[in-house]
């Protein structure tokens, strides 16, 4: 089975950082406007899911979930989690007052990929 997301060491050194800090974790992204687009970082239950948001997986054991209808944009494409030195659109973001940013780089997944693909799970 293909996953659906990974992440840079640089991405999994700060989960491990925050998880140390705040224990389980949870990201979530969001399809635009007020949340922008980039990952979030929330203590695990911290957020409030919305119906059939889909979790495409988990990193460092943190469940990965995105917006329902950005899945449906994004579904052909594998996210890896990242992190930038800066301090990004997402505020409530747990590595915010740490001055870093999580970011999502994307590629399309080869034909061949999209006919292994690990399940995703919906919230209902």
């Amino acid at each position: 089975m293909i996953s659906r997301i990974d992440a840079t060491s640089t991405a999994k050194a700060l989960i491990e950082e925050l998880k140390h800090l705040h224990g389980e974790l949870m990201f979530y992204q969001a399809g635009g406007c007020c949340e922008g687009t980039q990952p979030q970082c929330f203590k695990k239950g911290e957020y409030y899911l919305r119906y059939k948001d889909v979790c495409i997986g988990t990193i460092e054991e943190c469940e990965f979930w995105v917006d329902k209808d950005l899945f449906e944009y994004w579904k052909h494409a594998h996210f890896e989690l990242d992190v930038i030195e800066a301090i990004g659109a997402g505020g409530f973001s747990l590595e915010v007052p740490l001055g870093r940013t999580f970011k999502v780089n994307y590629r399309i997944f080869k034909p061949d990929e999209l006919e292994q693909l690990e399940p995703t799970k919906i919230n209902l």
